[in-house]
C-alpha cells in the first residue's frame, strides 16, 4: 500500500494560517517561526501539485481549491483528536479533566447540587466551567471543546436530552416609566425604550436571537450586570423567573405585560458533543445531571421559582 504524501502537521499548520489570518498570528499561537510554517504550507501545496493559499499583504486568503481541500481536512484532522482523546480515555479510565459549558438561562442551583454529587465518585476529576450565553453554546458544542454542554440552543446533527423548561419575563424597575404604564404595553411603546440584553459568548454571534427591536440598546455580560443596570431605573430586560424572584416579591422590580408578548420559554438540554470519546466520569456526571432534575423536591422547588423540570 502506498504511503500517504501529506501528514496531519501540515494540515493543522494550514488550517491555523488560515483561522489566524496569516502566518504571523499563526506562528505565535503555535509556537514556530513563521519560516518553517510557510516552509510547511509550500511543502504541502508542492505534495499535492494544487496552489491553496494567496498571500495579499500581511494576510493568506484562501484559493477556490484551499478553501475545498481545507474544509476536508477539518474532518480529518478532528477525527485523528477524536481516536486519540479516546485513547486516552481507554489508557486513564477516568478522566483527569472534565470541561462543561453551562447556558447562563440555566438554574445555578441545579448545577451546583449536581456536582456535589459528583464530587465523592470524581476521584480528583477536575471541573472545568465555562459560562455561555445563547449561541456561544453552540460554538462550544460544533467545535468539540466540551465534555458536557448545558445549553439552551442545540445545533443541528447534535442529540440531547431536556433538563428543564425556563420562563423569561419583561421586568423593569418600579420607579421607570413603563412600570406605570399598567397591563398591555404596545410593541410600540417598547421600541421607543431603552432595552438592556445579554452579550452572546460566540465569537461570530446571530445578532437575530432575542427580542431586539428597541432603537437604543445596552449590552451586559450578565444577568446580575442586567439588574444592576435595571436598580438604577434604567430600560427593561428580558430575565428568567427564578433570577428576579427577590427584587420582584420586594416590589423594586415589576414584571411588564405586553401585548403578544409577555412571556416565553426557553428549554436547556444537555448534550454530549462527543459520545464516543466520553470517558466514566463525564458518563457519572451526565447520570447525575440528568437525575438531579428530576428529584422530587428539586422539581417542588424549581417549579415554585418558575422553572418546569421535565421527567
Amino acid at each position: 500500500m502506498a504511503g500517504h504524501k501529506t501528514t496531519l502537521e501540515q494540515w493543522r499548520i494550514l488550517q491555523a494560517v488560515v483561522d489566524h489570518g496569516g502566518y504571523a498570528h499563526a506562528a505565535v499561537a503555535l509556537h514556530r517561526s513563521q519560516s518553517s510554517l510557510n516552509h510547511a504550507v509550500k511543502k504541502l501545496e508542492h505534495q499535492l501539485g494544487v496552489e491553496m493559499l494567496e498571500v495579499k499583504g500581511r494576510k493568506a486568503f484562501l484559493t477556490e481549491a484551499g478553501e475545498a481541500l481545507l474544509r476536508r481536512s477539518r474532518i480529518l484532522t478532528e477525527t485523528a483528536e477524536g481516536l486519540e482523546k479516546l485513547a486516552e480515555n481507554i489508557d486513564m479510565g477516568w478522566e483527569p479533566l472534565l470541561t462543561i459549558s453551562v447556558e447562563a438561562i440555566y438554574p445555578r442551583e441545579l448545577l451546583f447540587r449536581a456536582l456535589s454529587r459528583f464530587y465523592p465518585d470524581s476521584r480528583g476529576t477536575r471541573i472545568r466551567i465555562i459560562d455561555t450565553v445563547l449561541t456561544g453554546s453552540i460554538e462550544q458544542i460544533v467545535n468539540n471543546r466540551v465534555d458536557l454542554a448545558i445549553t439552551g440552543h442545540v445545533p443541528k446533527g447534535y442529540t440531547c436530552e431536556e433538563l428543564c423548561r425556563v420562563e423569561f419575563i419583561l421586568v423593569t424597575h418600579r420607579d421607570h416609566e413603563l412600570a406605570a404604564f399598567g397591563h398591555n404595553i404596545t410593541q410600540q411603546e417598547l421600541v421607543k425604550q431603552m432595552q438592556v440584553v445579554i452579550k452572546d459568548t460566540a465569537q461570530k454571534p446571530l445578532e437575530s436571537q432575542g427580542w431586539l427591536k428597541s432603537d437604543q440598546r445596552w449590552t451586559v455580560d450578565s444577568f446580575e450586570r442586567a439588574k444592576q443596570v435595571l436598580k438604577h431605573g434604567l430600560g427593561f430586560c428580558w430575565l428568567p423567573r427564578h433570577e428576579v424572584l427577590q427584587e420582584l416579591a420586594s416590589g423594586e422590580f415589576v414584571a411588564l405585560e405586553v401585548d403578544f408578548s409577555s412571556m416565553r420559554t426557553g428549554t436547556v438540554s444537555l448534550v454530549v458533543p462527543e459520545p464516543d470519546v466520553l470517558g466514566p466520569g463525564g458518563k457519572r456526571l451526565y447520570d447525575i445531571l440528568m437525575a438531579e432534575g428530576c428529584t422530587a423536591n428539586c422539581k417542588k422547588h424549581l417549579q415554585s421559582i418558575g422553572v418546569n423540570i421535565q421527567t
